[in-house]
């Protein structure tokens, strides 16, 4: 009784999902959720592989965690998520922090309650499950959403590229594709609850379909997904580059809920670097295809992921990158210094860039990327937008923060009666990160 669980995320969307999910079991056994850790009877890291920064965050907190658990031997620590399914680290995680209770990786949500039985009620001292694939995985499990006007509904599970650098392949496994009935269910049952926005979520979404033999694929999904009443806004993540084609593109213009933004990750400018990664696209390719987005839909917005200092990466090879940030003019982007993942083929190579250089090059994308950012934004301004409105802002209490259709984020002054409305808003403001201005 009045059990309470405290639950941190680390990594991608897909991740933040799968928290809902996990809280919406605990809630369904009735646990309730605490923001304060030293409250909780049950501390649970969902971890990330992707990056070395996510796994030392994890290390960190056990450590910090460590002293909770011999002040109060009953509280039950678990780790679940994309770091257990890798052995080495899971041995790693158990010889360095045994106190830990439960270890379950990312096939595995769905039987969390008989996980915690065995622990609670059996009394057992550790209980690790992990599943290699992904085959019997269950959608059909509660969900805690975090908001009440938009959710993430997830459409296929795992990766089949490969790519030299990434674990998903190897925590997450091969690609399947979510039944398309399942899929539009799951999206009406969210427009009658009064959801306004889903984000549609996989590793390689775009990919949708390829393991089914109907040739029913991701377009196909979108249209479908666009008739749904209720629902105003689709979004998805992430697309890969080398699925992008022009169905795909006439699918996102074509669809009046579907956002024209799309997340297309480059990675690399270097033809030669994305060889390396085993990416299968090219420099042009990659231009082209966001040519022929910017052709089809004139008001489009392109994000993307760049790696900086990837194993043989040459001075050239970075100029590469820049010149491809100067020309596409993203209007955002995740980027990362290249770390050494565990059983990847580029973490096996010998050509490793020296960590100075890696950062050096690192700053330098971002001031290429900066100003760059803060030109797009410039351009909103005098113009009235469309905000769907998320919470008040972390920064400023009589704000409100939003986003526009094109994933640009907005403050501005409001009642919090606003929140899960869309709103118009003329834009007065504009910043690197975010745009600003006064409802109409």
């Amino acid at each position: 009784m009045n059990r309470q669980f405290y639950i941190e995320t680390f990594g991608c969307q897909m991740n933040e999902y799968d928290s809902e999910k996990i809280s919406g079991l605990l809630n369904s056994q009735g646990y309730m959720e605490t923001t304060l850790r030293d409250e909780a009877d049950l501390i649970i890291f969902n971890t990330c592989l992707i990056r070395e920064n996510a796994e030392n965050r994890l290390y960190g907190n056990l450590g910090e965690v460590k002293r909770l658990k011999l002040a109060n031997k009953e509280k039950i620590v678990a780790v679940c998520g994309c770091m257990p399914q890798n052995q080495k680290v899971r041995e790693k995680m158990l010889k360095m922090y045994p106190f830990v209770d439960l270890i379950f990786g990312t096939n595995t949500y769905d039987q969390l309650p008989e996980l915690l039985y065995d622990i609670e009620q059996k009394k057992k001292k550790k209980v690790i499950s992990i599943v290699e694939n992904s085959d019997n995985l269950k959608e059909e499990v509660p969900k805690s959403r975090k908001f009440s006007h938009k959710a993430f509904v997830n459409i296929m599970y795992g990766c089949n590229n490969f790519c030299s650098y990434c674990v998903v392949p190897y925590t997450r496994g091969r690609e399947r594709s979510r039944d398309r009935q399942e899929i539009i269910e799951e999206v009406i049952a969210l427009g009658l609850t009064g959801y306004k926005e889903i984000t549609l979520l996989g590793q390689n979404v775009n990919s949708y379909g390829n393991d089914i033999d109907d040739r029913y694929q991701f377009p196909d999904l979108l249209r479908d997904l666009n008739k749904v009443e209720g629902i105003e806004r689709i979004r998805f993540i992430s697309s890969h580059p080398k699925d992008v084609n022009l169905e795909f593109i006439k699918a996102i213009k074509e669809c009046n809920k579907v956002c024209s933004q799309i997340h297309l990750p480059v990675q690399s400018g270097s033809t030669k670097v994305l060889q390396e990664m085993n990416r299968k696209y090219s420099r042009e390719q990659y231009l082209e295809f966001v040519r022929m987005a910017k052709a089809e839909i004139s008001d489009i917005s392109i994000s993307t992921d760049i790696i900086t200092g990837f194993p043989g990466e040459t001075e050239d090879d970075f100029n590469d990158t820049l010149s491809l940030v100067e020309e596409v003019q993203f209007d955002s982007a995740f980027t990362f210094i290249y770390s050494i993942r565990p059983g990847t083929t580029a973490g096996k190579r010998t050509d490793q860039i020296d960590d100075k250089i890696k950062h050096e090059r690192f700053d330098r994308l971002l001031k290429k990327l900066y100003p760059i950012f803060e030109a797009n934004n410039l351009q909103y301004i005098g113009r009235t937008v469309a905000v769907l409105v998320d919470d008040v802002s972390k920064n400023k209490e009589t704000y409100l923060t939003g986003r526009t259709e094109s994933g640009k984020l907005v403050h501005f002054v409001g009642d919090n009666d606003l929140i899960g409305q869309i709103v118009n808003v003329r834009i007065e403001k504009a910043r690197t990160w975010y745009i600003e201005g006064t409802i109409v």
